[in-house]
């Protein structure tokens, strides 16, 4: 089964990595009194960065800088994504945290076959 391969096994790992360094400063962006689309993009900007070393190298064999525009334009899919569903539990009072909490499964397994698909499409 695809989502126990040993690349989606180490993505999972990585990502858990990733993630606690994204959302931990999307919270603190929060807490400082910025907007949540501000936040949002901040701490995904700097997860792009993050992420790209850590997800190409370990992820999917590949440590070529050159597809950092496509894994860009992944993120910007994924930050789209986290807005939209970040205004959606809003509409249902859930607070900012939470719903930053919510969406972070979801959009992970988006970033993964979006990654898979359209960034390092020749894994190794």
């Amino acid at each position: 089964m695809h989502f126990l391969s040993k690349r989606f096994i180490r993505f999972l790992i990585v990502g858990g990595i990733n993630t606690l360094f994204g959302y931990s400063l999307f919270a603190l962006l929060i807490l400082l009194n910025f907007h949540y689309e501000i936040a949002a993009l901040i701490s995904t900007i700097c997860g792009a960065f993050f992420n790209f070393k850590t997800i190409g190298a370990i992820v999917f064999k590949n440590k070529s800088n050159t597809l950092i525009f496509r894994f860009i334009g992944v993120y910007t899919i994924i930050y789209s994504l986290q807005l939209f569903f970040i205004k959606l539990l809003l509409i249902y009072k859930i607070s900012l945290f939470m719903a930053g909490a919510l969406i972070l499964l979801p959009l992970a397994l988006i970033s993964y076959t979006l990654n898979k698909i359209f960034v390092f499409k020749k894994y190794k």
